[in-house]
């Protein structure tokens, strides 16, 4: 029997994340697969980042994650969504090239000291009389660990479905994994049903481009990571189509056949990517819906069409696509399906992603009941440095609400729950514009730092940027007699001002930004994209920037009032039924994780915190 101090089950976006982290701070780490060939395997969509999605691959690049660093080795396309809009919503996605993300990631985990990727099947847990954990895999070779982080993505108990026709396997027909769901609900867990799906990849050679709106990369926007040296390099576009009438015709007359309606799924799928059938029903008034023609790399012709997801017939998926423009005769190369799956309710973990009443078990990425990569890789960094820390016994991390998308997301889950896939949006995050991509790195690369997994390369280039930004941040002061800005001024549609103005003054002016002062007058020649944007950002939005860190400091006070673990809540009198019952459930850590327990009344949080104070005053806590 082989002994490590961690093992990770499952080499997804959560597990890679999870596996570096441990292995990176110094533990000897087993990361267990079922199938070497879907490490990091871009299962549905080639892409990394979108909506919310981008700021969470930043977050998990800034703590010193690997996501970031992967995708930026290879996209073939990067574009900045919203970027008409607010910077609070901005975000960044890429188009990876799902052959190399593979590759690459899967090359940067067997050059990792301290980590040993392993091809198998984990069958069975057992928790050891001396806390240690034994996994056993199906060929009935055994796993010894101090710690475990369950990362299994949408393999437990997987199905995929074409109308009629179901499989027992995992994505893209890779293996699934039979047994281990068993294994957890011997544990106590409780498993949930979860469904979500893939669009159909067609031969690139058999689409019609000619009338089709074509999607470009952007270069002159920041990268995912930090640490890339240079702009981004877009090698391939996207292209824009739409379904029409025809297209809703031919859905609507194979409802009975389509397994959503029918009954044969009976996994609950995510509300925000529904499969094309279920958004002909939901939105029956409109005409047409967008889809995106992305490639899915540059070694081969398959183009996967996003917003095309059906585990229709595989007769009527053709009909379907044929009724596309520009898709009249593609061919079709691998179908579109369903694949439903056993993943665990998300309230039965603390926030540090350790599973409450059993020391060492962490759960991270899609079996938390989440869905995307991105969400996915989030989890998997912050379950593998908690796993870390807790193999040190040092106090584990827990990201806040108010120090990024992390914390939103982790807090929602644990907190809350989900009753579907649960997908990150900007919307979640009540403070987003401070939790951009473009400072990710100045609210957590400290904490990455200070758990050990921010090292020395990735330090100093984080140490030299904040110095830029000083630097810059001293020119704001710097004046320009108006001769000297009228062209700027001018051209932009700005009134001139009536004597010399500092730069930080011409940056409040709607039309003018730090990038067109600098094209003018060459003040930022030594700085970076990052810096000028980061300034620029700053001065522009000083005033929100300002009412937003005020409510945090008094998000922070109920935040900071930690309730001790043996707290018994049906002890003392004034609280609610109700609340009892969901605080013993969830077993907050603080008031202000209380008070966001859907069931607990601001009254029951008033009385809640004078019974804490109390106890602590009783106990000298």
């Amino acid at each position: 029997m082989e002994k490590y101090d961690a093992i990770v089950i499952g080499a997804g976006h959560a597990g890679c994340e999870a596996g570096l982290a441990l292995a990176r701070t110094g533990n000897k780490t087993l990361l267990l697969t079922l199938s070497l060939d879907a490490v990091a395997f871009l299962a549905c969509n080639p892409s990394i980042g979108g909506t919310a999605k981008g700021q969470l691959v930043c977050e998990v690049d800034a703590l010193g994650g690997e996501m970031g660093v992967n995708t930026d080795k290879t996209l073939i396309q990067l574009r900045m969504l919203n970027s008409g809009k607010g910077p609070a919503v901005q975000s960044l996605r890429a188009q990876a090239d799902k052959i190399e993300y593979h590759n690459q990631m899967k090359q940067t985990l067997e050059k990792t000291e301290n980590l040993f990727l392993r091809q198998g099947e984990a069958v069975d847990i057992q928790e050891l009389e001396n806390g240690n954990k034994l996994v056993t895999t199906a060929v009935g070779l055994q796993y010894e660990s101090k710690v475990i982080v369950f990362a299994t993505g949408v393999y437990l108990k997987s199905r995929i479905i074409i109308g009629s026709y179901t499989k027992d396997c995992g994505p893209n027909g890779f293996s699934n994994a039979e047994k281990l769901s068993d294994s957890l609900k011997t544990l106590g867990i409780k498993l949930l049903r979860f469904k979500t799906g893939t669009p159909a990849r067609i031969n690139g050679r058999s689409i019609d481009y000619t009338n089709l709106e074509v999607q470009k990369g952007e270069e002159n926007i920041q990268n995912f990571s930090f640490i890339t040296k240079g702009k981004p390099k877009n090698k391939a576009v996207c292209y824009l189509t739409y379904t029409n009438l025809k297209t809703h015709e031919i859905i609507r007359a194979n409802l009975d056949k389509a397994p959503v309606f029918s009954g044969l799924i009976k996994g609950i799928g995510p509300r925000y990517c529904p499969s094309i059938e279920t958004k002909i029903v939901r939105f029956a008034d409109k005409d047409r819906h967008q889809l995106f023609l992305e490639p899915e790399s540059l070694s081969t012709q398959e183009v996967y069409i996003q917003g095309f997801s059906t585990s229709m017939p595989a007769d009527i998926q053709k009909e379907m696509i044929h009724s596309i423009k520009g898709l009249e005769s593609a061919e079709i190369m691998r179908d579109s399906y369903a694949i439903e799956y056993d993943c665990i309710d998300p309230i039965q973990l603390q926030p540090t992603l350790e599973l409450k009443g059993h020391k060492g078990l962490f759960f991270a990425g899609q079996i938390n009941g989440t869905s995307g990569y991105e969400e996915a890789a989030a989890q998997g960094i912050i379950a593998g440095i908690n796993a870390s820390l807790f193999l040190k016994g040092r106090e584990q991390l827990v990201l806040k609400r108010s120090d990024g998308y992390i914390g939103v997301l982790i807090d929602d889950i644990v907190t809350k729950g989900t009753n579907e896939p649960y997908r990150m949006m900007t919307s979640r995050a009540e403070y987003r514009l401070l939790l951009r991509q473009d400072n990710a790195d100045l609210r957590l690369t400290g904490i990455g730092r200070r758990v050990g997994l921010v090292n020395d390369k990735r330090w100093k280039i984080f140490l030299k940027k904040k110095k830029d930004l000083d630097k810059i941040f001293s020119l704001l002061n710097t004046k320009y007699k108006v001769d000297q800005v009228r062209e700027l001024y001018t051209e932009n549609n700005e009134n001139l001002p009536k004597e010399s103005v500092a730069i930080k003054d011409m940056l409040k002016r709607s039309n003018i930004d730090a990038f067109k002062i600098d094209k003018k007058l060459n003040v930022f020649n030594d700085f970076s994209y990052e810096v000028i944007n980061e300034m620029n950002i700053t001065v522009k939005y000083e005033g929100y920037l300002k009412q937003q860190l005020e409510e945090i400091e008094k998000f922070k006070k109920n935040e900071d009032i930690l309730i001790p673990s043996e707290f018994d809540y049906k002890k003392y009198h004034g609280l609610r039924l109700e609340a009892i019952e969901k605080l013993e459930e969830i077993r907050p850590i603080s008031i202000g994780q209380a008070s966001r327990i859907s069931g607990v009344s601001p009254s029951d949080i008033a009385v809640l915190s004078v019974l804490v104070k109390k106890f602590k005053q009783e106990n000298n806590n």
